[in-house]
């Protein structure tokens, strides 16, 4: 009877034990998980509400809540279920302004590398949906004031609507395929093709080409 008694007594030890351990794991779980939201929610705050959310994402409040908002209404940017559109706008304004790495902004924004990769991705995508709103392509109809007041160009020039130019642009690349970006320059580059009007606004861009890649190419792949 006295071994039953001890027995049972040692059950309830270790059964009480058992629970306090799975309380106290599911209180640090929480714990943790709300002092990220409120890394999250202090630095929302000084992006949106402090001078030093310029030093940030390179813009102010004002301004970002502009773009925010244009995202959301016109590139189709949304809310995820534990993500709002600032925050996806704050991490790739941070990434874009500072050539930041993923695993620096997943530190600061408390986030894992893959959601900082999607949400990225995401604003971009948005970006990329008001092309039509900002870039608006020359047809040709009238000739360029540039053109028009210059004797030396005009008639001769009549017909252009721009200029087109290639520069190398520095690149990251992973090592297996470096030698082929690795041109005229010592590191590896992306030959990247451009267009402009004569007022110095971008119409086109072409990029992704390795830096060995030649212009001819590159002309033939844009006009194809």
């Amino acid at each position: 009877m006295r071994q039953r008694l001890v027995a049972a007594l040692i059950c309830l030890v270790v059964q009480y034990f058992m629970v306090k351990k799975r309380n106290t794991k599911k209180r640090r779980t929480y714990n943790m998980n709300s002092a990220r939201e409120r890394v999250r929610e202090e630095m929302m705050y000084r992006i949106a509400y402090t001078s030093s959310g310029r030093d940030i994402v390179r813009m102010g409040p004002e301004a970002f809540f502009r773009l925010c908002n244009m995202l959301e209404r016109d590139g189709g940017l949304k809310p995820t279920r534990f993500s709002s559109v600032e925050e996806q706008v704050a991490k790739a304004l941070y990434i874009l302004s500072h050539k930041t790495k993923n695993r620096v902004v997943k530190f600061w924004f408390r986030r894992s590398g893959e959601t900082v990769s999607r949400h990225f991705h995401n604003v971009l995508k948005a970006i990329i949906e008001l092309e039509d709103k900002f870039l608006l392509q020359p047809d040709g109809s009238s000739v360029p004031a540039e053109i028009d007041g210059n004797n030396k160009f005009y008639p001769y020039f009549k017909d252009c609507v721009g200029a087109i130019d290639g520069t190398h642009i520095r690149a990251k690349i992973h090592m297996v395929d470096a030698p082929r970006y690795r041109g005229r320059k010592d590191f590896p580059t992306q030959n990247v093709l451009a267009a402009c009007t004569f007022d110095l606004k971008f119409t086109y861009v072409l990029v992704g080409w390795e830096g060995t890649a030649s212009d001819s190419r590159i002309i033939k792949d844009a006009l194809s």
